[in-house]
């Protein structure tokens, strides 16, 4: 580690010669960031409040504003993206935003020249604080601080424990700097190590593009490294590709091989969370490996529960995770599953995750996750990425037919209390920006986005459904959280949709005609849909009515696509 430098001291004395930003075939050295950090330095600096939020698209400024900030005095609160709902929600906890957020928030820029101080102190390891939010396994978010010195320690150990051989490669990504993974691998290790950090590539065409001319580093997540297409020319990066890395869920099996294979590097899996940083890391050459603790990390085995301590945590303690573990004949640790994930049901104690092995061992299942749906009456529930392409996913009976031969297939170690009720076949798990597969996310395949007709009429040229507005409907969500009311867009959708169950509909939508919208309608409300359709002028006429009066009405014309 003798090119290394401290995190307290990389503003102070940056990498000479080193490249800094690799972006669009040209390098900035570490002379650049430099003066952009003084630049942002000097912006904060006038600027009264403690605490900042950060948003930035692109790594190389955000590294500079994060310094500049850091060397201000500042806290700065880690966003995980811009959206006005994440803005409105921090609204009262910091004193502003810099970067790249929506013009109305009024962010901060940085100045445009030098700050003025002739050298700055190495940054106090303990007075420097930064704040991550977490999505937890609920999907909604909570604030963790950290000490910079947890993050140096946790740099450090990275280095130590994976930083053989990764000198002069440059730092590529799939995942976001503004979470606790993305920050520590695309940010601060490269910052300290002098390794040259390249933008955020989106798409694997642009990623296998912008690796071609130079060694390189890959840090990605398992929903990335799940679904990276073979036909891409990966073999031109073996040889160069010096590491792979992922975190931020669990990387099943096959696809860490699968990944190994296509890339000629064996991904090297990463365990930890916002709460704990870095725990142990496991390398992918062999069919299962077991799990090794980062230098500097503690864990034990209590209750069958994996206990860690380590300079990461804020305090020296002992923390337990929920993670279910068994100790190694090599030193490490394998995983057993969460403890948390033993819900009843019916007064019965179920393993959510032994439903999910056993969905697994199923060989038209690829992957699959079980969860419980609260209500009057909970319900167990399960998404399925079926294996192949399975044509019977697309079609209602084919899915019917689907879950009633999974549900035989759990028959054989459940009974019917203990087995899900409800299904849900996609073509992926849905993950958030950190590749996580979330409880909220998974909740919400089960929350549909409008009603279930009651059809009282169908003929050739009119049709009337009833329409119970649930209040469960995720159509309703933030419209309005004070008096929910049903969106006019969703009233016209479900006129289309309806209307093309009904009627052969053209394909192709030309236009919206006298469109009105007279009174709200509310959860819970029973509606009145009239449908009406006129073939020889393309026309289709809707109304909504309820007891309470007319709600909306409007024609709308289509058309063919000759």
């Amino acid at each position: 580690m003798a090119d290394w430098l401290a995190l307290e001291e990389v503003a102070v004395r940056p990498h000479a010669g080193r490249p800094f930003v690799l972006a669009d075939g040209a390098a900035r050295d570490h002379a650049a960031f430099h003066a952009r950090t003084r630049g942002w330095h000097a912006a904060f600096a006038a600027r009264a409040g403690q605490a900042w939020a950060l948003y930035f698209d692109d790594a190389g400024e955000f590294a500079a504003a994060l310094y500049g900030a850091w060397h201000a005095g500042k806290t700065v609160v880690l966003a995980g993206d811009a959206l006005p709902g994440t803005q409105a929600r921090l609204q009262g906890e910091v004193a502003g935003f810099a970067g790249d957020w929506p013009a109305s928030a009024e962010p901060l820029s940085a100045a445009g020249g030098e700050d003025g101080l002739a050298a700055w102190q190495a940054l106090d390891p303990e007075a420097t604080r930064l704040v991550v939010h977490t999505s937890g396994s609920t999907g909604e978010p909570a604030a963790i601080g950290k000490r910079l010195r947890q993050l140096a320690s946790e740099v450090r150990a990275l280095e130590s424990a994976l930083g053989a051989g990764l000198r002069g490669a440059a730092v590529h990504g799939t995942v976001s700097h503004q979470h606790i993974y993305g920050l520590l691998f695309r940010v601060l290790w490269p910052l300290a190590a002098g390794r040259a950090i390249v933008p955020r590539a989106f798409f694997p065409e642009d990623l296998l593009a912008a690796m071609v001319d130079h060694d390189v580093v890959l840090v990605a997540s398992p929903a990335h490294l799940k679904r990276m297409p073979s036909q891409l020319d990966w073999a031109s990066l073996h040889g160069r590709l010096r590491a792979v890395f992922s975190s931020g869920g669990a990387l099943p099996a096959e696809a860490a091989l699968a990944a190994a294979r296509l890339l000629g590097t064996a991904p090297t899996e990463i365990l930890g969370s916002s709460e704990t940083g870095g725990i142990a890391w496991r390398r992918w050459d062999s069919e299962q490996p077991a799990w090794r603790p980062l230098p500097g990390v503690d864990w034990r085995v209590q209750e069958g529960a994996l206990e860690v301590r380590s300079p990461h945590l804020p305090q020296p303690e002992w923390w337990r995770s929920q993670d279910r573990a068994e100790a190694d004949w090599q030193g490490g640790f394998r995983l057993l599953g969460r403890a948390d994930r033993i819900v009843k049901v019916e007064e019965r104690r179920v393993s959510l995750d032994a439903l999910e092995r056993q969905l697994q061992s199923h060989p038209g299942v690829r992957e699959a996750r079980v969860l419980l749906l609260g209500g009057a009456r909970t319900t167990l529930a399960a998404v399925v990425v079926p294996e192949g392409d399975a044509p019977d996913m697309h079609d209602a009976p084919g899915r019917r037919a689907l879950s009633q031969k999974l549900s035989a297939h759990l028959a054989r170690h459940q009974d019917a209390v203990t087995r899900p009720r409800r299904w849900r076949f996609v073509p992926a798990l849905p993950t958030n920006a950190q590749g996580k597969v979330t409880e909220a996310a998974l909740t919400a395949l089960f929350r549909p986005e409008r009603p279930t007709p009651h059809w009282t009429r169908r003929g050739p040229a009119h049709a009337h459904a009833e329409l119970r507005l649930d209040p469960e409907l995720a159509v309703f969500d933030g419209h309005f959280p004070q008096a929910a009311i049903l969106p006019g867009v969703a009233q016209l959708d479900w006129a289309i949709q309806l209307a093309r169950e009904a009627f052969p509909l053209p394909p192709r939508f030309l236009r919206m005609e006298a469109l009105k919208f007279q009174r709200v309608a509310r959860p819970g409300d029973l509606i009145q849909l009239d449908l009406e359709w006129q073939a020889e002028r393309r026309t289709l006429s809707f109304r909504y009515v309820s007891v309470h009066g007319p709600h909306a009405s409007g024609r709308v014309v289509f058309g063919h696509d000759d």
